[in-house]
């Protein structure tokens, strides 16, 4: 409550003035319309200050941002942007440090600080923030027939997967055939073989000072940590055989998909899919969660935040940064939009042990975890990600190559990009 408090001291140190009739636009894309329309609507009520929002799809962010930076005005006064895009945007925008209040920076978890800052800047103020989390089938698990045999195979109690071992072996538990036709049709889990967050978060639990690059530039992407944690990212594929066959077509929504099938036992994915779980999907009402895997590093994920930023050509940059301050002091209010995500620790906690918030307290774990980290902070990361990173990861998954040896072409690509 205290940090609540003074978070809200601070917006009313961007109020104290009285202001004037004016409206400020914000872009964004149409998930982060709903998870801050409620707070614009109070802002509106308690400032007299209009909000109106540009809602484009995921891209149009990022260009229809691009575009404003290269005509060299701008329609918009505030810009949420995907943390994937702090580096690109971090020369056109306002420095937001004075937000940054002692109560502001106790109540954000880490690793959305650290995203903040760059170029010696807080270019940005955390609107969201997500990371993943272990979904597990409940009504499977505390079934009293499975933690016997369970036990028995392995020695060990049936509970959700704390560590890397328990996940390959829960997984391996739960692959069956289930119509006894001579072919597997239950899954322990998945691999995703399209995207490369979720091997990016095995190597913070690995132990890697950081993924892909450390925080000098240096490309460490063939460090043991990245080595170790590739090896155990393929193995329920190459080696198990406890995820469907065709990983390198299986990406978010496949996953997703997956589960909520009943296909799989187990799955790695963002928080915010808990509370959206369908009604009539076969594991409504059976969904458990906890904290994301932890490695010899402990606990890590790859946070997913969004930010509030003020380009260096809005016209309305007080408002703007009015709105911004107001939007932290009141971040819970966000939640009960249909995405139910928050930056702040005090938002998340204050729906502890409300019904259909189960997943916040893994949520929070998982992202104030000392390991967990965002992505490098660097202008080409995407470009590093398409032509090094996930070819590296898709190769891996053939089951045919060498970790070691697909790591170090990987670097030599990344070094190639960075040159």
């Amino acid at each position: 409550m205290k940090n609540l408090l003074s978070a809200s001291a601070l917006a009313l140190i961007f109020m104290a003035a009285p202001a004037n009739a004016e409206t400020i636009n914000v872009l964004v894309e149409g998930g982060g319309e709903m998870l801050q329309k409620a707070v614009a609507e109070k802002f509106t009520a308690e400032t007299g200050i209009e909000v109106e929002f540009t809602v484009v799809p995921y891209q149009g962010v990022f260009d229809k941002f691009s575009a404003e930076i290269a005509s060299g005005s701008s329609a918009f006064d505030v810009v949420t942007i995907d943390v994937v895009w702090n580096a690109k945007f971090a020369g056109h925008v306002e420095d937001l440090s004075p937000l940054f209040t002692d109560a502001v920076r106790k109540d954000l978890p880490p690793a959305l600080l650290a995203d903040a800052q760059v170029g010696g800047k807080m270019i940005g103020m955390p609107a969201w923030a997500n990371s993943e989390i272990v979904f597990y089938r409940k009504d499977l698990f505390e079934k009293p027939e499975e933690q016997k045999a369970f036990r028995e195979m392995y020695g060990y109690p049936l509970a959700p997967p704390k560590t890397w071992q328990q996940w390959r072996d829960m997984a391996k538990f739960f692959t069956r055939d289930t119509d006894g036709d001579g072919k597997t049709d239950f899954w322990g889990t998945d691999t995703i073989g399209t995207f490369s967050e979720e091997w990016m978060a095995h190597v913070l639990q690995a132990g890697s000072p950081g993924v892909i690059l450390d925080k000098d530039g240096k490309v460490i992407i063939d460090n043991e940590a990245h080595k170790k944690a590739l090896e155990f990212y393929i193995a329920p594929h190459c080696t198990d055989q406890s995820v469907p066959e065709n990983v390198n077509e299986i990406g978010w929504g496949e996953a997703q998909n997956l589960f909520y099938q009943g296909r799989t036992a187990m799955m790695k994915f963002w928080a915010h899919a808990y509370k959206m779980t369908p009604a009539d999907s076969k594991v409504s009402g059976k969904v458990g969660v906890a904290p994301m895997l932890a490695g010899d590093a402990g606990i890590a994920a790859i946070p997913g935040p969004w930010y509030n930023v003020v380009p260096s050509t809005s016209q309305h940059k007080d408002a703007a940064k009015k709105f911004i301050a107001f939007a932290i002091a009141n971040n819970a209010l966000g939640i009960e939009a249909p995405l139910g995500l928050a930056a702040t620790n005090s938002a998340y906690r204050s729906y502890s042990g409300k019904p259909g918030y189960e997943h916040f307290a893994p949520l929070l774990e998982t992202l104030s975890a000392p390991a967990t980290q965002g992505r490098p902070m660097n202008e080409k990361y995407q470009e590093i990600v398409d032509e090094a990173v996930l070819p590296a990861v898709q190769q891996a998954l053939t089951c045919k190559a060498d970790v070691g040896e697909v790591l170090t072409d990987a670097k030599e690509t990344i070094e190639d990009i960075l040159n």
